[in-house]
Formats: C-alpha cells, structure tokens, sequence
C-alpha cells in the first residue's frame, strides 16, 4: 500500500466530517447567506481576536486578496526570498496587485525586525512605497519551521507604530500553536490579517479563510469577487471546516511526533548529509548531489513511498493525519535499508 508523504494536501475528510458536510445548512454565500459559512467565519474571527473573515478556495487566493487590499499598485512587500507567496504563487503579487516584493534572508524561512527596518524605503520618489511586511508560520521552505513569538511581537510592535500593515500567511499556522502551546487569541491581535489554510494538517477537502478587521474583509469580499472565488452552497465545505477547527487541531501533535521519527532515523543515515531541524510536521533532508537524490528517490518509490523532491540534493516528507505511526516506522526501516 502506498504510503504518501508528499504533502498534507493529499489527506481525505473522515467519515464525521463527511456526515457534517452532508448535514450543513447551505445558502448563497455570494448573497451572504449561507449559514454555515457565516457560522465558520464568526468563529474564526473570534478565535483570533478579530471583527471579520471571509472564507475562500485557497490560501493562495487568501493571500493574494490580503497583498490586494493592503498595497496600490508599484508598492512594496517584505519577505522573505522563500516565502510562498513569493515562490509558490504564480507570480500572483505582481500579476494580480502589480507590487514587486523586497526579499529578506535568514535561516530556515526567518527574519529580524532589525532586517525589516532595514528594508523600509525613505519617503523619497526614486523608491516604491513599503506597503506590506509578510511572515509565513510555520515555513515550508524551513522545514515547517516555527517563527520565534518573541520576535514576532517585536515586528508587529513596530509595524504598528509605523502604521505598517503586517500580514500572516498561517497556511500551517496550527501547527507552529500546537507546537509552541500558543493560543490563536494570544497572537491574532499582532496581524492586521492571517490567512489559515483548512486542507493541509487540518484535513478538509478544501477551503481556506482570512481575517481581519470588517473594513478589511468588506474589500476583501469586492477582490474575491474579482477573482472568481465567489462560491454559492458552500456551506458544505464550511461544515468541514468547522469540523476541523472542533477536532483536529489537537491531533496535530500526532503529525509532530511522527515527523521526528523520521528526523530521528534521516539524522542517523550515512548518505544523509542535513537534516532540517523538525519543529512540527515538515521533514526536509539532504544527500550529497543530485544523482544521490535520485537514487533516493527512486528506492522509496520502488517501495511505494511516496515523497517530494525538494532542490538538486534535498527531499521534503509531510506527515500528516492519514499516515499512521506503523506506517511512519515502516518508511524509517526502508530508509535505513537504502545504500548509494
């Protein structure tokens, strides 16, 4: 049987959540009348500590809407160079609100305040106007790295001060809480907004949501529009959601433990030469060149797992909440059977 570590977008719902999608009280959302997506976005507002949210097809369009309504064309985005919206969004900051990004580095998908400080540009006609700083928790690039809260509230502090907008991209974000025993209404107030993904460790079918004040989610409803992300009985993913966030955000720690087992046996490998330290559910490894990947590579496949290339000599693993732990010290017993 296959035992699929590719991502935490391959999980299916469960026979619950199945039962509460096909149970939900459906409307028109586009006429903000599905009760159910009302009922999801109030509580995912208020788990953050927030007016509003809209509920949307993706965390890429969450993100993108975000970028939309906080910037004007030609201005500027803070991130960092391994940022999903900067790598894995189709160019969509440029192509959908004609912004360019100003790209930090730093260890494993994180940054400084002092680095953001840097990267403000002066009140001067020859630069683009800093309009938007970004961070994405946990990172995926970093191996589902979970960022300092610390430093966090330091660049919100002075984002804040400076009347700069400071946007999330919480694709993973559950996971990074679960992790560090933060709570959502603890750190919500530090964004202006968050975007949070349902489909990854969460296990929905699909869906993602973003927060924010009421005049930020006011516009962000005109920009989803915009971009087809209107949806009608959509109360029936909804209800999945709602599922997700009564059920499964604890059971992250599962994913976690999992993930360090797989750490645990790649740390100890002769033909591994680093492995990312492992925070939450993301394990990402690296041999010695590319035909050692591809000799890696080919010998999980050939043992029906499933797992992503991640560069010229890396790999990334997902654990998520369809593979159990007898399959997670499976792949481990393979891993110690391969030989280069």
């Amino acid at each position: 049987m296959n035992i699929d570590l590719r991502s935490d977008t391959v999980t299916k719902p469960c026979r619950d959540m199945l039962e509460a999608m096909m149970s939900a009280a459906v409307g028109d959302d586009v006429f903000a009348e599905d009760p159910t997506v009302i009922k999801l976005e109030q509580a995912a507002a208020k788990m953050f500590g927030h007016e509003a949210a809209i509920f949307c097809p993706s965390g890429t369009m969450t993100n993108q809407i975000a970028i939309k309504v906080h910037t004007q064309p030609g201005d500027e985005v803070i991130c960092h160079e391994d940022a999903h919206i900067f790598r894995y969004e189709g160019g969509g900051m440029a192509a959908n609100a004609g912004v360019q990004p100003f790209l930090l580095k730093g260890n494993h998908g994180f940054f400084t305040l002092e680095q953001v400080q840097a990267a403000v540009h002066p009140s001067d006609s020859h630069y683009p106007r800093t309009a938007l700083v970004a961070i994405e928790n946990t990172t995926n690039r970093g191996g589902g790295g979970v960022w300092d809260w610390n430093e966090v509230k330091r660049i919100s502090d002075w984002c804040r001060s400076t009347s700069l907008p400071f946007h999330m991209d919480g694709a993973r974000l559950f996971n990074a809480l679960v992790h560090t025993n933060k709570s959502a209404a603890e750190i919500g107030p530090w964004f202006d907004s968050i975007s949070i993904c349902l489909s990854k460790g969460l296990g929905c079918p699909v869906g993602s949501f973003l927060i924010g004040s009421k005049a930020f989610i006011n516009e962000a409803h005109r920009i989803r529009k915009r971009m087809g992300g209107g949806m009608r009985q959509v109360g029936l993913l909804a209800a999945a959601g709602l599922f997700a966030l009564e059920n499964n955000v604890k059971r992250l720690q599962i994913d976690h433990d999992n993930a360090k087992l797989l750490s645990n046996t790649l740390s100890s490998l002769p033909w591994v030469t680093a492995v990312y330290p492992t925070e939450t559910n993301i394990v990402i490894f690296e041999t010695a060149d590319t035909e050692s990947n591809n000799r890696v590579l080919d010998q999980l496949k050939n043992k029906a797992v499933a797992c992503l290339p991640f560069g010229p000599n890396s790999i990334r693993f997902v654990t998520h909440k369809d593979v159990t732990k007898k399959q997670v010290e499976e792949v481990c017993e393979i891993l110690k059977a391969i030989s280069l």
